[in-house]
């Protein structure tokens, strides 16, 4: 199926909305439980990160991973920026025992998000229900 200019413009919306507020897009689209799901369970998973001592990402040229790492932080949308604004994730320390599973939890978040922006997107032009 072709997706017209008109739906892929529709679309914007509800990938920017799924974008900065995980779920969001979906409650716009009208999938209900879909959206609380993601509204509840990705920044969840994004606090708990940051509660077991993850930290946010900073771009170090010298060590190129880091660019994917940012990528990924940046996937959690408002939340990334709240907890970059309070000063969250900024002071981990790698010999905490949870720092891993945190900066795991974080990232994961964030490309989590990515993958509930693509389905709003699909849902938005009609390629899903």
């Amino acid at each position: 199926m072709k997706t017209s200019d008109k739906q892929v413009a529709l679309a914007v919306l509800p990938c920017l909305l799924a974008w900065l507020v995980p779920g969001t897009g979906h409650l716009f689209l009208g999938k209900r439980w879909r959206g609380l799901l993601f509204l509840v369970a990705i920044p969840l998973m994004f606090a708990i990160g940051i509660m077991l001592g993850g930290k946010l990402y900073e771009i170090d040229p010298a060590h190129p991973l880091t660019y994917l790492a940012k990528f990924a932080n940046l996937g959690n949308g408002v939340m990334y920026f709240l907890t970059k604004l309070l000063g969250f994730g900024s002071d981990a320390h790698i010999r905490d025992v949870t720092y891993e599973y945190g900066c795991t939890f974080g990232l994961v978040s964030g490309l989590l998000n990515f993958l509930v922006v693509l389905d709003a997107y699909d849902i938005a032009v009609g390629r899903k229900a």
